[in-house]
């Protein structure tokens, strides 16, 4: 199978897990540039559990969008798993979703160091107990495919999430 094919299968699975439990979600991203929000929304009847996506590209509008500290910025960075939780934490507060999700990561070519190679992304989900998980990942790939594979990471973590007891 390959990737498109993957998402499309996920973001199906996701819907309906959504849908099942009444839930609705919300997004916040950076590195993937809303191509989260653009491979839930390609389903059918999303609407009724997606209910908005904050694309935070700079960090002045992660600061401004989403209430991340300006502290945990020049500290930990914006690719990091401490922004991922502060972004997932506004979206949540923003929207009034049941659950959200972050992403933040360098997807390249450039941007990258040693500390932070390019393909090293940050996720946060947070479901409605306000239970964070984080992860970090290491890509390996072009620019597209470090978007694609990081997208496909967040929605399994919802999935993960609305499978989950907790909820």
């Amino acid at each position: 199978m390959d990737i498109e094919h993957d998402l499309n299968a996920l973001a199906q699975t996701l819907g309906k897990h959504l849908k099942k439990r009444n839930l609705t979600l919300t997004l916040a991203e950076s590195c993937t540039g809303g191509l989260c929000a653009e491979v839930v929304t390609r389903i059918a009847g999303s609407s009724a559990w997606f209910e908005c996506g904050f694309i935070t590209y700079s960090n002045r509008s992660k600061e401004l969008l989403l209430n991340v500290s300006k502290f945990t910025l020049e500290t930990c960075g914006a690719v990091s798993e401490e922004t991922a939780i502060e972004m997932a934490m506004g979206a949540h507060s923003i929207s009034g979703a049941s659950l959200s999700a972050a992403v933040t990561g360098i997807a390249g070519p450039t941007g990258g160091s040693q500390e932070k190679p390019v393909g090293t992304v940050c996720f946060a989900w947070m479901g409605i107990d306000r239970e964070l998980t984080t992860a970090t990942h290491h890509f390996k790939g072009d620019r597209l495919e470090i978007r694609k594979q990081s997208t496909k990471t967040l929605i399994e973590g919802l999935i993960a999430l609305t499978l989950s007891t907790d909820l």
